[in-house]
């Protein structure tokens, strides 16, 4: 068993124990591992490390990663107070829990900057990689497991390596990956992925055999997350959409068959992309940054012909379906680092729609995708940014309330911005669409009041810029003192509807 997962033999007298491979780790490292969503992040080696600090060590440590990871990684060292530095993206509760109450420094960043960084040095040496993988192979390549993210620039980079061989990860994964770096400016080339299935690099990570510290055998599973269920205001949003590109067909905008895919993650992007499995589209594409349920169903179906993505992250019963059918998936998808997955110029290139996710959205198209009323952290912008900067079309949906209809998602002013005006092209939430491209600030203000609000509250937004165009200034006109009072009352009484009235200047 173990001879097909580790094909050299000068390799096995390296296999250690976790424990053992956890002890190379030391207080004020550097750590990056492998691991984007919780799908292919290493695990036995991070539960001994935080069994070290459970026993009284002191060890804290920067932890680099692709994106969010699983409960053995985050969770674990979280709790026992092992993250210090935390980088570029997390949504585990603990995790979050540092973060907001300040004992875990937190950069949320653009994911496809995060090679670039560790490259450049921003963060010193990286001292330890930890990278889970389902094979190493005769020339010493190191295959990866259910995602890439980050594995192959922490291979690179570190001084040394840990390597976890899980055996919960078929072999059949082999041949799915598609790893190639590009080189450091001045000595960076083109991109050379002009078709979301083009394939430009190696199956496996190269790897210096010399910084192979140590291998642990585990067979620990990805702990995959459940999908909430598809409620109706997201098959309204579904419509919404695919409605829109429909008429993007008619108009000549879009071919028809669309163009390459990227969704966010979430019951709300599983939603939209699951409408297009009974959508007259044929022969889609994604070039994406996380396979979800509604990928499957759309290769399921015959829609779409190639997922190109960092990581492959289902619900429970999507990883169940997605093992007992790899061989027929293995077809469809390419796994690739999320430097390639996430860079701007690919995505400029194949003309991405992109359609994620906000929190809330004021009426004139910035996006907090991030800050629960401007101060909370919730998770980071992920690969948004990436996509949305650079997206044919970017697409931003959110339902019009939280909260039992106490919040709008619609405001006058967002609390924070991750996303601007400049980069949202069309708004959709349950209620409808707003199509701001061409539009002045007032016009597109005027679309997303009246086609994305809720209409317990556009009356009250309604007001609010009638008002703000009184003072005079009418390119983007604000009431400053009012901006962010829809926040405050909803802090100081538990809903936005207690708003008092205004009155002009």
């Amino acid at each position: 068993m173990l001879e097909k997962r580790i094909r050299r033999e000068d390799l096995k007298s390296k296999v250690v124990s976790a424990e053992e491979a956890a002890k190379l780790i030391e207080d004020g490292m550097v750590v990056a591992t492998s691991g984007f969503t919780p799908s292919g992040y290493p695990k036995a080696v991070p539960l001994a490390l935080a069994k070290r600090a459970e026993a009284g060590e002191e060890i804290g440590i920067t932890l680099l990663t692709g994106a969010s990871v699983g409960d053995e990684l985050d969770g674990a060292l979280g709790r026992a107070g092992v993250i210090k530095r935390r980088f570029p993206y997390q949504t585990h509760k603990d995790i979050r829990n540092g973060i907001n109450g300040g004992s875990i420094a937190y950069q949320d960043m653009h994911l496809s900057h995060l090679p670039q960084y560790m490259e450049a040095g921003v963060y010193g040496d990286i001292d330890v990689a930890i990278v889970e993988a389902v094979a190493i192979t005769e020339e010493g390549g190191i295959v990866p497991s259910t995602s890439v993210g980050i594995a192959s620039n922490a291979v690179k980079l570190a001084k040394k390596v840990i390597i976890e061989v899980n055996t919960s990860q078929p072999l059949a994964l082999e041949g799915m990956h598609d790893i190639y770096l590009p080189e450091k400016p001045p000595f960076r080339k083109p991109i050379p992925i002009e078709k979301a299935g083009d394939r430009i690099g190696t199956t496996y990570i190269p790897c210096d055999m010399d910084k192979i510290a140590a291998i642990v055998v585990t067979d620990i599973t990805d702990k995959v997350r459940p999908l909430g269920a598809i409620d109706e205001n997201s098959k309204a949003i579904s419509r919404h959409i695919i409605e829109f590109l429909k008429k993007e067909v008619e108009a000549g905008r879009l071919p028809e068959n669309l163009l390459p895919l990227q969704s966010g993650v979430g019951s709300v992007a599983n939603a939209v992309l699951g409408g297009l499995v009974e959508s007259p589209f044929e022969n889609l594409t994604c070039y994406t940054e996380v396979l979800q349920d509604s990928m499957l169903d759309l290769i399921d179906s015959g829609k779409a012909s190639v997922i190109s993505t960092t990581a492959v992250t289902p619900s429970e019963s999507g990883l169940e379906r997605f093992l007992d059918n790899i061989e027929r998936y293995a077809n469809h998808i390419v796994l690739r680092p999320q430097e390639i997955s996430n860079n701007p110029e690919v995505a400029r290139r194949l003309g991405v729609i992109s359609m994620n996710t906000a929190i809330e959205i004021d009426m004139y198209g910035h996006v907090n995708s991030t800050n629960i009323m401007g101060s909370r952290m919730m998770n980071g912008l992920g690969g948004s940014g990436d996509f949305t900067r650079n997206a044919y079309l970017s697409i931003y949906t959110t339902v019009s309330t939280a909260k039992g209809g106490d919040i709008s998602s619609i405001v006058p002013m967002v609390s924070h911005v991750d996303h601007t005006e400049h980069d949202v092209m069309v708004v959709v939430t349950e209620q409808g669409l707003a199509d701001l491209r061409g539009t002045s600030p007032v016009e597109r203000a005027r679309l997303i009041i009246n086609n994305c609000a809720h209409p317990d509250y556009r009356d009250q937004l309604n007001d609010y810029l009638d008002r703000a165009l009184e003072k005079g200034l009418n390119h983007e006109p604000h009431n400053i003192g009012e901006a962010l009072s829809w926040h405050e009352t909803f802090l100081k009484t538990g809903s936005m509807k207690n708003l008092e009235a205004k009155s002009c200047c």
